[in-house]
C-alpha cells in the first residue's frame, strides 16, 4: 500500500498549475469559479470595514446616532471622560476616524442616506412583509439606507407593528411570549450588518411572515464559520464594526452572537434558528415563532430561573435535542456529565449502545410517564428474560441473533450480544456455531 500525503494548501492562497487554478468536482478537477477563488483570496485580507472611504467627511455622518453611540459607550465603559469629548475624538478613539477621514465602518454605522448613497449603496436593510408564508407578492416593503445605529430601532418597529403574542396558562399562573422575541430579532439584524461582505453588491433583506422571521445577507459565512460550528466559531468579517459594537455594550464580546439566539428560542419552546438555506454567497437565517412545545417551556419553568441561568446555550440544545428524540451533536456530548450531574437527563446503556434522555421527571410533570416507559425501553432483566423466552420457544432449531434482534427491535447488535453473554455466564443458555452460523440453544453455556 502507497500513501500520499497532501498538505493544504496555505491560507488565502490558491495553488496554481499551468495558469489555472483547479477545484475537486466529483472524480474530476476543474477550473475554479471566481465565486471560490474570490473567498480563498479573501480568507486573509484585509478588514474593509476599517479601511479609509476616500472622499468622505464628518458631515456624511449622523450627529444624533454619534451621541447614541456616546451615551451606550459611556454607559458601558463607566468612563466619563467621553461626555467632554468632541464627535471627532469620539470616533478617532473608537477607530472609526483615521487622518480625520471616516473609514466604512463609520459609514455603516453613522453614516447618511446620502452617503451611503454616494460611497456604499449596497450598506442597506430592505424589509418585505408577506401575509403568507406561499405569496410571491409583498404587502408591504421599506428600504432602510442609513447607518446601522439609525435604523435598527426603525427595522424593529417594522416587525414588532405585526408581532403577535401567544398566551400559556399553567394553573394560576399566566404568561405571554412574542411570535419574534425583540433579543432575538435585534441581534439577527446585528449579526447581518456586523458580518455581510461589503464588497458585493446586494443588500440585507428582512422578511416578515406571520410566524416566520427569514434574514439573508450577502457574502456567506466568514472563513472558517459553518452553519454547524456558528455558536463556537468567532470570526468576525468586518472587525472594526464589531468592536465598536463590542465597546458600546450591542454585544457582549466580538463573536457570532448566536448563543443568544438558541438560548432564548430554546426557552421560549421554539424552533431553533435555522441557517440550513446558507451558501458559499449568502447566509440564510430563519426563526420560526411557533411554541411549538408548552410543555418543554412549562419544565424550564418549573426548573427555575436561578437554576436554569446556570446552564450554557449548549445544555439548553441538548436538552432540546432530547426532547424532539434527535441525535446529541458530537460538540455538545462534553455536556452530558453536567446535565446527569443534575439530573435532568438519564443515561440508558453502556458503552457503543449507550444513549440519553430526559430525566423521568419531566415526564411525570409533562403527565406523559407511558412516553418515558417508551423512551427508556424495558429493564435490562426483562430484556434478557424476553431473549430467553424466544430462545426456549425455538430450541429445536437454534435462534439466530437476527431473530433476536426482533424480540428487541430498540436495542443494537452489540447491545443484545452483552445481554447473551450474561445470559450463558449464568448458564441459561449456550451457543453451537460462529459469526452468522451461530445459534443459541436452552441450557448451559
Amino acid at each position: 500500500m502507497l500513501i500520499f500525503r497532501v498538505p493544504s494548501r496555505p491560507l488565502g492562497m490558491p495553488i496554481e498549475v499551468d495558469g489555472a487554478y483547479y477545484m475537486r468536482s466529483g472524480d474530476e478537477l476543474r477550473p475554479m469559479t471566481p465565486d471560490q477563488l474570490r473567498r480563498i483570496l479573501n480568507e486573509v485580507g484585509p478588514d474593509f470595514s476599517a479601511e479609509i472611504c476616500a472622499g468622505a467627511s464628518l458631515e456624511d455622518l449622523e450627529r444624533e446616532p454619534v451621541e447614541r453611540f456616546r451615551a451606550m459607550w459611556r454607559r458601558k465603559s463607566g468612563n466619563p471622560a467621553l461626555e467632554t469629548l468632541t464627535p471627532e475624538q469620539l470616533l478617532r478613539d473608537a477607530e472609526l476616524l483615521v487622518e480625520g477621514k471616516p473609514t466604512y465602518a463609520a459609514l455603516i454605522l453613522f453614516g447618511t442616506r446620502e452617503a451611503l448613497g454616494r460611497h456604499l449603496g449596497q450598506a442597506e436593510v430592505i424589509f418585505e412583509f408577506r401575509s403568507m408564508e406561499n405569496s410571491i407578492e409583498w404587502q408591504q416593503r421599506v428600504e432602510l439606507r442609513r447607518g446601522f445605529f439609525g435604523l435598527l430601532d426603525e427595522l424593529w418597529e417594522l416587525i414588532n407593528r405585526r408581532n403577535e403574542v401567544t398566551g400559556f396558562q399553567d394553573g394560576l399562573y399566566r404568561w405571554e411570549i412574542p411570535v419574534f422575541d425583540e433579543s432575538v430579532v435585534r441581534e439577527a439584524i446585528l449579526n447581518a450588518v456586523t458580518h455581510r461582505d461589503y464588497r458585493l453588491a446586494g443588500s440585507v433583506l428582512v422578511r416578515q411572515y406571520p410566524r416566520k422571521l427569514e434574514m439573508i445577507n450577502p457574502g456567506g459565512f466568514p472563513p472558517g464559520v459553518t452553519a454547524q460550528n456558528i455558536l463556537w466559531s468567532q470570526a468576525p468579517r468586518n472587525r472594526r464594526i464589531a468592536e465598536a459594537c463590542q465597546r458600546c455594550g450591542l454585544v457582549e464580546r466580538s463573536g457570532q452572537g448566536a448563543d443568544r439566539m438558541f438560548r432564548e428560542t430554546i426557552r421560549q419552546g421554539k424552533p431553533r434558528p435555522d441557517y440550513s438555506r446558507s451558501d458559499s454567497s449568502q447566509v440564510w437565517l430563519t426563526l420560526r415563532g411557533e411554541v411549538e412545545h408548552p410543555e418543554f417551556l412549562r419544565f424550564l419553568e418549573k426548573i427555575g430561573q436561578e437554576r436554569l441561568s446556570r446552564f450554557a446555550v449548549e445544555d439548553l440544545i441538548v436538552l432540546d435535542l432530547l426532547h424532539r428524540e434527535e441525535p446529541v451533536w458530537d460538540a455538545l456530548k462534553a455536556r452530558l456529565a453536567h446535565l446527569l450531574e443534575v439530573g435532568v437527563i438519564e443515561r440508558i446503556g453502556r458503552g457503543r449502545g449507550v444513549r440519553y434522555i430526559l430525566s423521568r421527571k419531566f415526564y411525570s410533570f409533562w403527565g406523559r410517564a407511558g412516553t418515558y416507559t417508551r423512551r427508556r425501553g424495558l429493564d435490562r432483566e426483562t430484556n434478557k428474560t424476553l431473549l430467553l423466552k424466544h430462545i426456549r420457544d425455538n430450541r429445536e432449531e437454534g435462534a439466530r441473533l437476527m431473530e433476536l434482534g426482533q424480540v428487541l427491535p430498540g436495542l443494537s447488535c452489540r447491545q443484545i450480544q452483552t445481554l447473551l453473554t450474561e445470559l450463558r455466564a449464568e448458564g441459561e443458555i449456550r451457543v453451537l456455531g460462529i459469526t452468522r452460523k451461530a445459534r443459541w440453544y436452552p441450557g448451559p453455556g
